[in-house]
This record gives structure tokens, C-alpha cells and sequence, in this order.
């Protein structure tokens, strides 16, 4: 499990490779992976929008930005928590996430808090670059 916490925000990812959605001899493989905020602040936030940057096994980088999370927009009171699950496809059999979501709080303050970098890798795959 990979963590960051921004402003007493912890948000976790979990990631786990598809091998029944994968095509390896395709070049395409896909991975799922299950986000958890958490919000131990001490007011209420909502997720506005969400930015990834998404690099595969050869450096190449995939921006993914919009609005909310699997088409919903949570409010977490203090206290409260929120989990989804999501999917990213690549065609190198590693790579890795990272990004933020952009939150507001009830006085309309806007802020962006992190979402920890996370690999994905094929289980018992080695990868290099020649």
C-alpha cells in the first residue's frame, strides 16, 4: 500500500495487476487499483477534480485530468473516509502513477492534495529498457 497525506488528508492506493484483462503478446496490460481518502481534518472537504500523470516502462507520460472520481464528487466530513477502484491500461509491462485531486472546503477554499506514487508492475516480470 502506498500513502501521502496533505493537510491531515491521507490518501492510499493499492494496486493489482489483470492478467484475465491482459494481453501481454498485445503489448497490453492492465491494472486496477483501489484508492481510499481519508479525511482526519478537522472540516468537512469535497473532491473536486483529479490529475494523473502516467509513465510507462519507457518514460512516455499520460496526463488524465476531470472532474471528481468515477463520476462522483464525495464530501468526506471529518472523520469520514471514501474508496473507489479504477483501472489503467499500458502497453510496457511496468510503470507508475502519481497525481492530485483538487479539493474545496465549505469557506471556498480550493487546495490540491497529493495522491502517492504507486508502480505497476507484472508479478514476477522483469523490464528493462535496452
Amino acid at each position: 500500500m502506498y500513502k501521502a497525506i496533505t493537510r491531515d488528508i491521507e490518501v492510499m492506493a493499492e494496486p493489482f495487476f489483470l492478467e484475465d484483462r491482459s494481453k501481454p503478446d498485445n503489448g497490453e496490460y492492465f491494472w486496477a487499483y483501489r484508492i481510499t481518502i481519508a479525511n482526519n481534518s478537522r472540516r468537512p472537504v469535497k473532491l473536486l477534480s483529479r490529475h494523473w500523470r502516467i509513465t510507462d516502462g519507457l518514460g512516455r507520460v499520460r496526463e488524465v485530468q476531470g472532474e471528481g472520481v468515477v463520476g462522483d464528487q464525495p464530501e468526506l466530513a471529518p472523520g469520514d473516509s471514501y474508496q473507489y477502484t479504477s483501472g489503467c491500461p499500458l502497453t510496457t509491462p511496468s510503470g507508475f502513477m502519481v497525481g492530485a485531486y483538487t479539493m474545496t472546503s465549505p469557506d471556498g477554499e480550493t487546495f490540491e492534495i497529493d495522491i502517492p506514487a504507486f508502480s505497476l508492475d507484472v508479478p514476477g516480470q522483469a523490464y528493462s529498457v535496452n
